[in-house]
């Protein structure tokens, strides 16, 4: 426990793992567990009538004790303004992230947003915890989107990764730590 009151926690907490694997709910816990205000940055666009429903259900499974802030595009510059010594802000997710980027034409490059991001995760005034999905564990897609799309996503995990003081993979809502520079 800091001298704060405040769980001690990793200053940037990265959490990956496949589809439905449990990765939100870890992160989401281990925001509520800090024992920091809650903060989401939502990286989501609703461009259908489905994505619509996911977003307002994900909206109140987390309930009003959650601040949330919509950024398809600017990460960096909303961590910076979301993150604060006495929050925690979770980000969900990296994958959607990296989808709006790749399809928005006013959209910076992909490889250079996912550097600015690294950057701005080392200047931060308070914790966060990323999350992603681990999409390299399976076949070589067939088209040529498909391919660039799983090569950027491995290349930002990566990125993300090497700045990060602890990563967690997890499979089937089973936590395996990859990496602890925070000694817990």
């Amino acid at each position: 426990m800091a001298a704060d009151g405040k769980a001690e926690v990793p200053a940037v907490d990265f959490v990956l793992g496949g589809a439905r694997s449990g990765k939100t709910r870890l992160a989401e816990t281990r925001a509520r567990e800090s024992g920091r205000d809650l903060h989401m940055i939502a990286t989501a666009t609703a461009g259908d009538a489905e994505m619509a429903e996911r977003i307002a259900r994900h909206r109140a499974d987390r309930g009003d004790r959650w601040t949330t802030h919509e950024e398809p595009l600017r990460l960096a510059d909303a961590l910076g303004r979301a993150a604060a010594p006495d929050r925690i802000v979770v980000v969900d997710c990296l994958t959607l992230w990296l989808t709006n980027l790749m399809f928005d034409p006013a959209a910076p490059d992909p490889g250079a947003a996912a550097a600015e991001l690294a950057e701005a995760l080392a200047g931060l005034a308070g914790p966060v915890i990323l999350v992603s999905n681990e999409v390299g564990l399976g076949i070589v897609p067939e088209n040529a989107l498909a391919r660039r799309f799983r090569d950027l996503q491995g290349r930002l995990n990566q990125t993300v990764a090497a700045v990060a003081d602890r990563v967690t993979f997890v499979a089937a809502g089973l936590p395996l730590v990859l990496k602890d520079r925070t000694g817990s």
